[in-house]
């Protein structure tokens, strides 16, 4: 199996994102939730629940997850897996913060169609 090259592009600044917060990138045809956990973990998702829809980013955040607003299904931000008795799965990013903090996601991680 082949693993794609990074293809990094700086989206912010760690402390742009509050903790237990969201910010939207947003690309030709896909928005991407950029998420900061109570701990300052970083985590990347299609702005989109599997459910119906819901915009992600607009959730609440509580540990490494994320509950949408709009049907109360809870999406684990590492994996993008619908979690309990839910069953779906949102799309990830790989995200990368560099030492002096800057966020840079990972395009080739993206869907083909978002790095059109």
């Amino acid at each position: 199996m082949n693993a794609k090259s990074p293809v990094l592009c700086r989206i912010g600044h760690v402390d742009d994102i509050p903790r237990e917060g969201a910010r939207i990138v947003r690309l030709d045809t896909i928005d991407i939730a950029v998420f900061r956990t109570r701990d300052g973990g970083i985590f990347a998702l299609e702005n989109r629940c599997p459910h119906r829809g819901g915009p992600l980013s607009e959730g609440i955040v509580h540990g490494n997850a994320v509950t949408c607003p709009l049907h109360n299904w809870v999406i684990d931000l590492a994996t993008g897996q619908a979690t309990g008795a839910d069953s779906g799965c949102v799309r990830t990013a790989r995200v990368e913060v560099g030492p002096d903090g800057v966020l840079a996601l990972d395009l080739a991680s993206l869907p083909l169609s978002a790095a059109a």
